[in-house]
């Protein structure tokens, strides 16, 4: 299968591309990439959980940055202000019962 222009590949973030342009390491690079993916959708398996916060650990500043800058693009691509008096209420609508 061929990849199209508009598929993104890893790394998502810029956070990640800048920090792996340092990186020399194949292993230590695996654990960057393992981490922003764990960042984008975590997972309740205990290993997984564990694996990530050591790496979280290792590497607080780019772990804070990846997270920032996730939450970031979120409310940015829900379209929220932020501003409570901004968002309309929701119009319930009665249903007729049988």
């Amino acid at each position: 299968m061929y990849a199209t222009e508009n598929e993104r590949h890893p790394p998502f973030t810029q956070a990640l591309r800048q920090a792996l342009q340092n990186i020399r390491d194949s292993g230590a690079a695996a654990d960057l990439l393992f981490l922003e993916a764990w960042e984008i959708r975590p997972s309740s398996n205990l290993g997984v959980t564990l694996r990530a916060s050591q790496i979280r650990r290792a590497n607080p500043a780019l772990a804070a940055a990846i997270g920032a800058e996730l939450k970031a693009r979120q409310s940015v691509s829900a379209g929220f202000s932020g501003d409570p008096a901004r968002v309309s209420p929701v119009k319930l609508h009665a249903h007729p019962t049988i």
